[in-house]
C-alpha cells in the first residue's frame, strides 16, 4: 500500500538555498523544500534541465566570486536565509592513485567541495547569528571517512575536511540558535 506524505507547509515563509540544485541529490532536496512551503532558491553553474517554478541564479561556487554573486543576489532580493544546504560536490580527478595527482587536481577538489560550501557559510552566517535561527546542512560523502584512493583521494581529503569543518561550526554557532548539520550519503 503506497502512502502519500503531505507537507504542511511547515518550511512556510522560510528562505532556502540548495547549492548543486539543478539536478540530483539537490534538485530533489530543492523541490522537498518547496513542498513544505519554503521560498527556494537553486544554484549551479548550468541552468535546471528542466523548466522549474524555483529562483535560479548561475554561479560557479567554486571560486569567490561565484559566491558573491549568490550571496549579493539572495540578500539584495530577500534579505535574509533561512535554510542554507550545501549540496555542492564532485570529482573530476583521473583514476591511477595518488601519484599520476598533480597540484590543480588538489586544489580544485579543495575549491569545490570544501572552499565553496565555507565561503557561503560566511556570507550568510552572520545574519542567521543575528536573527538567532537558521540552519546549514552540508553534504558531505561516506568518502570523508571511507576514501576510494585510485581516483578520489582529493575529493574524499576535501569530504573529511568538510565534516570536521562543520562539527567545529556547529560547536561555535549552536548555543546561538543556528543548527549546523552535516549529512554523509
Amino acid at each position: 500500500m503506497d502512502q502519500k506524505f503531505e507537507y504542511y507547509n511547515e518550511l512556510s515563509g522560510k528562505i532556502a538555498l540548495v547549492t548543486g540544485g539543478t539536478k540530483g541529490a539537490g534538485k530533489a532536496i530543492a523541490e522537498r523544500l518547496k513542498e513544505a512551503g519554503a521560498t527556494v532558491i537553486i544554484t549551479a553553474r548550468n541552468e535546471p534541465e528542466s523548466p522549474n517554478d524555483l529562483h535560479f541564479i548561475s554561479a560557479d561556487l567554486s571560486k569567490p566570486e561565484g559566491t558573491a554573486k549568490v550571496s549579493t543576489a539572495l540578500l539584495d532580493r530577500f534579505g535574509k536565509l533561512d535554510i542554507l544546504i550545501n549540496n555542492l560536490g564532485g570529482s573530476e580527478t583521473r583514476a591511477g592513485g595518488f601519484t599520476v595527482l598533480d597540484d590543480k587536481d588538489w586544489i580544485e577538489a579543495i575549491q569545490t567541495n570544501l572552499l565553496a560550501s565555507v565561503r557561503l557559510d560566511r556570507s550568510f552566517l552572520p545574519q542567521m547569528l543575528t536573527r538567532k535561527t537558521g540552519v546549514i546542512i552540508h553534504m558531505a560523502s561516506i568518502q570523508g571517512r571511507l576514501p576510494l584512493y585510485d581516483s578520489t583521494l582529493p575529493y574524499a581529503a576535501a569530504k573529511a575536511g568538510l565534516i570536521n569543518y562543520s562539527k567545529g561550526l556547529s560547536k561555535e554557532v549552536s548555543s546561538q540558535g543556528v543548527r549546523v548539520l552535516t549529512v554523509s550519503p
